[in-house]
């Protein structure tokens, strides 16, 4: 794209001065825009000419082409020039939207696993998830995505599953539970026993819907490719009728000068005004956009079908936490047993919770913040995966958990 922005700039130079600058020797104004013309429309002359070749002749590279080379042919240098240009700046700003939409798609893709941990020989060795078999014990350390569907044969530890799911709310898994690849361990060391694999397993096949989101194309799509077929070659018989039948007529049945360069020119100007590159490219466009935009949104969907689906829905409900809210937890009123100071009991709590990472933790550590109270200096605090926090304070153990 930075490319091709380069050479419609200097194109655009060589045009501007080619119009300005009227040169003793008309070849000269006429070289500058040959050489304007060939830095942004080389590569469209040389995609027709393979099309050609390969059988797909009627495209938008080829009726550029002709019109472009049939606008040098009549003499009109400034246009075909111009033509090609515009062209080329409408294909810049195609390719800045379809830039945009695979950026935010791809962004969707940051739940691919980089890599699975598997203990060889008392050590623990980082290899590719595709390298993992299936009854292989691989190990998620605190804080990394896991790579593989499977099923816990050691340890407890709560999972960040809105990649998948949605859901914010942590899921807490122990032995013999289910986990699925694209999830985050957010405490705990687990051992995990693979059941599927990396092709087989969960991201994998949500990334493949992403990465073929815009094959499964909409009624639209499809119909815009069946009238392309004829209304191309339909267009392009059309302009050449149009630059030889009526200069015949005119010099046979009339008698009168057929005006060849007049009707070629109009050929031409229907030529790029009927090319269909605009409809057989904008509606496959704004779909693979809109895929593109609602993955930015964190939605995917499977086809441009699906988005014709959902156009026609009048009614949503939702049941997931997260959705309509934050899902986030947060501390509303503290209750306290009779004689118990609430600040007090609020300080230690959170001085307490503050080196977790459980959700709750965070909650009360925040609105202990917010309200003022001063933290304490903790002796040594221990997380019980499952249970709360061990913590001591002046001699004295205190637990906070369920």
């Amino acid at each position: 794209m930075k490319k091709r922005g380069i050479k419609i700039i200097i194109s655009a130079i060589l045009f501007v001065l080619a119009l300005v600058i009227t040169f003793s020797n008309e070849w000269i104004n006429n070289g500058l825009f040959i050489i304007s013309y060939l830095v942004v429309g080389f590569e469209i002359l040389k995609k027709a000419v393979r099309n050609i070749f390969r059988g797909k002749v009627f495209d938008e590279n080829f009726l550029m082409a002709v019109a472009t080379i049939g606008a040098f042919a009549i003499g009109e240098f400034p246009e075909a020039v111009a033509v090609m240009l515009f062209y080329q700046v409408g294909e810049l700003f195609q390719s800045y939207a379809v830039d945009k939409s695979r950026k935010s798609i791809a962004s969707l893709m940051d739940i691919r696993p980089d890599y699975a941990n598997i203990e060889k020989d008392g050590k623990i060795e980082k290899v590719d998830p595709d390298e993992v078999k299936i009854g292989d014990i691989i190990i998620v350390k605190t804080g990394e995505k896991i790579p593989l569907d499977g099923v816990v044969v050691e340890g407890r530890s709560s999972l960040d599953t809105m990649a998948l799911t949605g859901e914010s709310v942590p899921r807490v898994v122990k032995t013999e539970d289910e986990v699925l690849s694209g999830c985050i361990n957010k405490d705990g060391l687990l051992k995990i026993r693979v059941t599927k694999e990396f092709g087989e397993s969960t991201v994998s096949r949500i990334l493949d819907l992403v990465e073929n989101a815009s094959s499964k194309k909409s009624k639209s799509e499809n119909f815009i490719s069946k009238f392309a077929k004829y209304y191309t070659p339909a267009v392009c018989y059309g302009a050449l009728a149009l630059a030889v039948l009526p200069p015949l007529v005119r010099m046979f049945a009339m008698g009168l000068d057929p005006s060849f360069g007049d009707w070629i020119y109009r050929a031409l100007t229907f030529l790029v005004i009927s090319c269909p590159c605009a409809l057989v490219i904008s509606i496959p466009l704004g779909y693979f956009s809109g895929i593109g935009v609602a993955s930015k949104a964190g939605v995917l969907f499977k086809g441009g079908s699906y988005l014709d689906t959902i156009a026609r829905v009048n009614t949503v409900v939702f049941d997931k936490t997260g959705t309509l809210t934050e899902g986030l937890f947060e501390v509303r009123e503290v209750h306290v047993a009779p004689g118990v100071n609430s600040g007090e009991l609020l300080g230690w709590v959170a001085s307490a919770e503050r080196t977790s990472t459980h959700p709750v933790a965070r909650a009360v550590v925040q609105y202990a913040e917010r309200e003022g109270v001063a933290l304490l200096a903790s002796e040594g605090a221990v997380e019980i995966a499952g249970h709360g926090i061990r913590a001591e304070f002046d001699g004295k153990q205190l637990l906070v958990g369920n």
